[in-house]
């Protein structure tokens, strides 16, 4: 008999172990059963989409309806073009190669099953070219005797020895309703798979649940023995559902468990309270401000000004569109903080951001934000500037206002996190594009404070997140969001310039700069890439032909439109290779309007604040992802003009990669961006090996679609952690925790 935490070569032998553990980095019998079944080949049914993307493989069953022999046109041999009634509206078709040597087993009237990689060779019509093939029994045909020679090829010729016992193939196993096909690789097929799960659940003790049944009553959920084996061996299409209910649901919970022992923990620390002064910085600067704030500023103020006045530490995600005023809420808090004496500390990914927040925050306080300097308000404070490239004497005056306290707010890159930056009283962390950083820098800056005390945490973001992906990545952060936009902001207008159909329509894109140039205004032109390395060693040969690049570069962008379409106009090159000071002199440039049209990089995708910027080319659309896009859109129709933004590429007409500039250009809604960047990438890419360095995913959980699970989960998780923190009486929940999501896994959600 086997347990779920048996070693797989103890059950199934050290060599198809080692073939699992190399393909799937599975090593225990629990790894092997949650390696869920992709989809189910059904009798008569296709086992995918109607319509499978180019390259996909796929597995058929049905019935052999005709079959034509034909010589092949430019070699020996033959094809045989095969028809294949799989109850769908019209037959698929295969290929075979050498069709003389598998005509007499492939043949009309026989029923078959046939797996293999789709092409498409026209527009309407896609085949399978020389899929594996196994010819299945006829459900009249008598007995197991007749069948104990396995016809058919490749990985399917697998499938039926995985079928296989002592007196020969188990027909009874073809007649199933639902065939399960796993994720597999070159050397471990599906078809060995099934056989290795077979022979586990074959010899599975009973498992002990380790949810509570009155909650898989409440809930109606089948016990976890029971779905596990369901998932794989189903004999009906309502098995399925169940065991995937379940399965599902233990995902969600095994994330929420580590949200809530995370959010558990931060709640058990001791902050500093920070309640709001009638008489401070946060007042006199609010009588200052120019504009009104918006309902929802108001709102998010609120929320966080009673969070900073509590001795818990705030743990607090504001999230909101590009130019939603995240800047001025952060500033509010950060002010709040400085009245009861003590610092902040603003956290930002590039050093061009940084400093673009050091001269965005002095020039919106004023004489609030110079302390130590002539003209300074009475109850000023002072802001400093920390970042990598400094001079030693700006670094030294920086790390020493920070220490003293002389610097209420001291704004830096990841420099701040360095051992040799110490703080005086840090009561806040805010983390600007909270996704740049992961769980250890944040917490790494917040051990900063005093000693046993535990700042306030602000992390801010202005790529929307749906609710349910905020709730499974950042389930321990309360969250805030910003839905309207500052009064002031201009709409933006975005078109896609497809370049190779319409090249006429790029040359009026420059000349549209240079209108808007005449009348004032500023542009930026973005690019992918920045140009050849210089430290690089050259490509050689047909090295060079295949990995020669095909996007504009910004470096020779910027000397083709300053000496052609641009030559009229100041146009400036910033990138992410140049010396940071020189980076800072450019930004200072376009800032001050000594540079009309900005040659850049995505250094510029967020934090930047131009308003007199309106236009927007982005070269190379197509090389963006979708939230890339809407970030760097929201650098322009950022003051009183309109903005135009326009996507050039030469992608397709009717791709998908058309599609989704499409998509980008007819709505400035981030949100539902977001939506559509998640389902493009796929939701195994959130969660998936690629990011978090494991080959465990989740399976069955959606992160867009499954919002009630999710809710539920949490629900569970909140109630069971705060009764009882550790899960030390609940051994069962915390072993589920830790087998369905990995240390790996846990961290990667960490970063999220």
């Amino acid at each position: 008999m086997a347990t779920l935490s048996d070693r797989l070569d103890h059950v199934l032998g050290v060599k198809a172990a080692d073939r699992l553990t190399e393909s799937f980095d599975m090593t225990t019998v629990e790894d092997l059963l949650r390696h869920y079944p992709v989809r189910y080949a059904t009798q008569g049914q296709p086992l995918t989409e109607e319509e499978p993307e180019e390259g996909a493989h796929i597995t058929v069953i049905g019935r052999i309806t005709k079959t034509e022999l034909r010589p092949m046109k430019n070699r020996r041999g033959s094809l045989l073009k095969v028809q294949l009634d799989t109850g769908a509206q019209r037959p698929l078709e295969a290929t075979f190669f050498n069709g003389d040597k598998v005509r007499y087993l492939v043949k009309e009237g026989v029923r078959a099953m046939m797996s293999g990689t789709v092409h498409w060779w026209r527009p309407d019509r896609w085949n399978l070219s020389h899929p594996d093939y196994l010819i299945l029994p006829d459900k009249a045909e008598a007995g197991v005797e007749e069948l104990t020679s396995v016809r058919g090829s490749g990985a399917l010729r697998g499938l039926a020895q995985s079928a296989k016992g002592a007196q020969g193939v188990d027909a009874s196993f073809f007649e199933r309703e639902f065939v399960p096909v796993y994720p597999a690789t070159a050397k471990v097929q599906s078809w060995d798979l099934l056989a290795c799960i077979r022979q586990i659940l074959d010899q599975l003790d009973p498992i002990e649940d380790p949810l509570p049944a009155d909650l898989r009553e409440e809930r109606q959920l089948l016990p976890l023995s029971e779905a596990l084996r369901l998932i794989h061996l189903p004999e009906h299409k309502l098995d399925i559902e169940k065991a995937r209910d379940r399965l599902r649901f233990d995902e969600a919970l095994a994330l929420q468990l580590v949200l809530a022992e995370r959010r558990h923990e931060v709640e058990g620390r001791t902050a500093p309270a920070c309640p709001p002064s009638a008489n401070g910085i946060a007042a006199a600067f609010d009588e200052r401000l120019p504009f009104e704030l918006t309902e929802g500023q108001q709102q998010v103020l609120t929320e966080i000004s009673e969070d900073l006045s509590r001795t818990r530490p705030m743990h607090r995600l504001l999230q909101g569109e590009v130019g939603s005023g995240k800047t001025i809420v952060a500033l509010n808090a950060m002010l709040q903080v400085v009245d009861s004496g003590r610092q902040c500390a603003l956290l930002a990914p590039t050093e061009v951001l940084a400093a673009q927040h050091y001269r965005s925050l002095r020039a919106m306080l004023g004489d609030l934000g110079n302390a130590g300097e002539l003209g300074a308000a009475e109850n000023s404070t002072k802001v400093v500037l920390l970042t990598g490239s400094m001079s030693t004497a700006a670094k030294k005056s920086a790390l020493l206002d920070a220490m003293t306290g002389e610097a209420g707010i001291v704004i830096g890159t990841h420099a701040l996190i360095q051992d040799a930056v110490e703080f005086y009283d840090l009561g806040l962390v805010v983390v600007d594009e909270q996704h740049r950083f992961g769980v250890e820098q944040r917490d790494a800056l917040r051990a900063k404070a005093k000693d046993g005390i535990s700042p306030h945490l602000l992390v801010m973001t202005a790529t929307p997140i749906p609710r349910t992906i905020a709730m499974t990545t950042l389930g321990d952060l309360e969250t805030s969001t910003l839905t309207q936009l500052p009064k002031g902001r201009s709409p933006i207008v975005s078109k896609v310039v497809p370049r190779k159909l319409h090249p006429g329509w790029v040359d009026r894109a420059w000349e549209r700069i240079v209108e808007e140039v005449g009348q004032g205004r500023q542009a930026y032109v973005v690019c992918s890439r920045i140009g050849e390395d210089p430290d690089a060693p050259p490509a050689k040969g047909k090295k060079a032909e295949k990995e020669g690049p095909t996007t504009a570069a910004a470096v020779e962008m910027y000397e083709t439109l300053g000496a052609g379409p641009l030559a009229g106009v100041r146009v400036g090159l910033l990138h992410g290779r140049l010396p940071a000071d020189e980076k800072d002199h450019v930004m200072r440039q376009f800032n001050d309007g000594a540079i009309d049209v900005l040659v850049c990089t995505t250094v510029v995708e967020v934090g930047v604040d131009v308003p007199n910027a309106t236009v927007m080319v982005i070269v190379d659309a197509d090389r963006f992802g979708v939230s890339q896009l809407h970030q760097l859109r929201g650098r322009i129709g950022r003051g009183k003009h309109p903005g135009l933004c326009l996507l050039v590429t030469d992608a397709a007409p009717g791709g998908t990669a058309m599609a989704r500039l499409e998509a980008v250009a007819a709505t400035t809604d981030g949100f539902e961006l977001s939506v559509l960047d998640l389902r493009q990438r796929r939701e195994g890419d959130v969660l998936g090996s690629a990011q978090s360095g494991t080959a465990r995913s989740l399976r069955l959980l959606s992160l867009l679609d499954d919002l009630e699970v999710i809710t539920a989960a949490q629900e569970l998780a909140r109630q069971v952690v705060a009764e009882d923190p550790g899960l030390v009486r609940h051994p069962g929940l915390a072993g589920m925790m830790h087998a369905a999501v990995d240390g790996e896994r846990i961290e990667y959600l960490a970063k999220s």
